[in-house]
């Protein structure tokens, strides 16, 4: 005998048979209703598994902040031409300042500073600008790569090679991997010459190296075999005409004959094969910085949206 009242009839009732009162040998059984019910617990179930479903999707991950290329300092570089670099009196002690007296000014570049991005690189490369007894002022442009970039700051004893600089900070930035965030879009980038260095090996082997050598990107195009290897810095923020004037000075060039031996010399472990190497890409006129320093800024200015 079952006995059941309220709530507790009803959901007994789903699952027993029911005695029919006009048949008392034959049960009945109760169809099920087509139409479904929305009780309390059927809301629970059905919030509770959305939530769950909403928490469980992966959210769209965050976009990465943009590099600070905010202009933090500027500098300034005049660069001439020098007809009388190679005059035959010239000895090992001559520098610029006295080879030439008769140069051809080719312009000034302002070169806007990104300090906030790394700090370090800059502030060598300012003090490089400024520094009387080392500097970039009198020092060549030493390699030009037709619609790609050029080099300067290349250390040596030599005429026109930077001298070896002294009280420079350790740029611990060239293995940190924000510093390359950077690329090498377009023309006018500034970048610290990491893959593109080309020091003597006996000055690079020094505890006391520090690397100051740079490239500036001439352009037309982009120059992605640049990015991840070497800082972008800054940019030209006044100047490009100049930038591209530089850019399209001749360059010696050596035959494919020439670069076929060359190869086989360095399979073969023949030194004189990187010495040959020194002079190709060098512009057929001497270029060189007749001066260069620091511009001082009162504030720093946000980049414009054609800067990267």
């Amino acid at each position: 005998m079952l006995v059941a009242t309220g709530a507790k009839w009803a959901a007994i009732s789903l699952c027993l048979p029911v005695p029919n009162p006009s048949s008392p040998n034959t049960t009945a059984i109760t169809t099920p209703n087509p139409r479904t019910k929305l009780t309390r617990r059927s809301i629970l179930l059905s919030s509770s598994l959305s939530i769950a479903i909403t928490t469980i999707s992966p959210s769209s991950p965050a976009s990465p902040e943009p590099p600070d290329t905010t202009v933090t300092d500027r500098v300034f570089m005049d660069f001439s031409l020098c007809p009388t670099y190679l005059r035959p009196d010239r000895t090992v002690s001559d520098d610029l300042s006295t080879l030439c007296t008769e140069s051809v000014p080719l312009g000034r570049v302002i070169l806007g500073l990104y300090g906030r991005l790394v700090p370090l690189t800059v502030a060598n490369f300012k003090s490089m600008c400024s520094n009387s007894s080392s500097s970039y002022k009198g020092t060549l442009v030493h390699k030009v790569f037709p619609s790609q970039f050029f080099l300067a700051g290349h250390q040596g004893d030599k005429p026109g090679e930077v001298r070896r600089p002294s009280g420079l900070s350790r740029n611990t930035e060239t293995v940190d991997s924000k510093a390359f965030l950077l690329t090498h879009s377009r023309p006018g980038l500034l970048s610290l010459c990491l893959s593109e260095n080309d020091d003597d090996d006996s000055i690079k082997l020094d505890p006391d190296y520090r690397n100051v050598e740079f490239l500036i990107t001439t352009g037309p195009g982009p120059c992605p075999q640049l990015d991840s290897k070497n800082i972008v810095f800054g940019a030209v923020l006044e100047g490009l005409d100049v930038v591209t004037t530089i850019a399209s000075i001749p360059t010696y060039k050596p035959s494919e004959r020439i670069r076929q031996f060359n190869d086989l010399a360095e399979f073969l472990g023949d030194e004189r094969a990187q010495n040959a190497r020194t002079i190709w890409n060098r512009p057929l006129k001497t270029v060189y910085i007749s001066d260069c320093g620091e511009v001082k800024v009162a504030k720093p200015s946000l980049s414009p949206p054609s800067l990267p």
